[in-house]
């Protein structure tokens, strides 16, 4: 069976055999292509006065023609995606609290002192003013304070959007029979 020029094919080998092209979106001059440039026409490129382009499916995938959608020789999708908070679904990182004190501290000196780092001020003992004093006591209730944001995570670059693949070469028919419409 004879092939119709323009028609695209898959071929395991890494070349364009006689009479067929690459579909690597290489110009090529209307002069000596005009009934492939007639089929074809700028739809993937070209200045359409003394060029025109071949499809290039150079990591592209082929898809259908859907008159709704995206037209005839458009490229779209990307090989990485970087995605922004709207397009992470929904999801929490809940985390727990207790005020119930723990069930060890190791701060280097007995659980019921402690040392200040800083200058103090207490209006009962004006003697308690100075780094270095240690603390007394144990609270009558522990109020926890917490920053509700919890850290974030991710580094924001792309991630990987392709899907599992074997790399072949699609190449165009150079000459052929001129398709009919109908």
């Amino acid at each position: 069976m004879e092939q119709y020029l323009g028609e695209i094919r898959l071929c395991a080998f890494a070349f364009a055999p006689k009479g067929w092209a690459l579909c690597d979106g290489a110009l090529l001059p209307i002069a000596q292509n005009q009934a492939l440039f007639s089929l074809l026409g700028t739809q993937y490129g070209g200045n359409g006065t003394t060029n025109f382009a071949l499809p290039d499916l150079r990591g592209r995938t082929p898809l259908h023609r859907d008159p709704d959608g995206i037209a005839q020789g458009q490229m779209a999708g990307a090989e990485a995606v970087t995605l922004t908070t709207a397009q992470v679904p929904a999801h929490s990182h809940p985390f727990n609290v207790s005020s119930s004190p723990a069930t060890a501290l190791n701060v280097g000196v007995s659980q019921d002192r402690m040392l200040a780092a800083s200058n103090l001020y207490n209006p009962n003992d004006p003697s308690v003013s100075g780094p270095g004093e240690l603390l007394y006591g144990t609270p009558d209730s522990l109020t926890p304070w917490l920053d509700e944001a919890c850290g974030s995570t991710g580094g924001g670059q792309p991630h990987d959007n392709m899907q599992p693949s074997l790399v072949l070469n699609y190449i165009i028919s150079l000459a052929g029979i001129y398709p009919s419409r109908g």
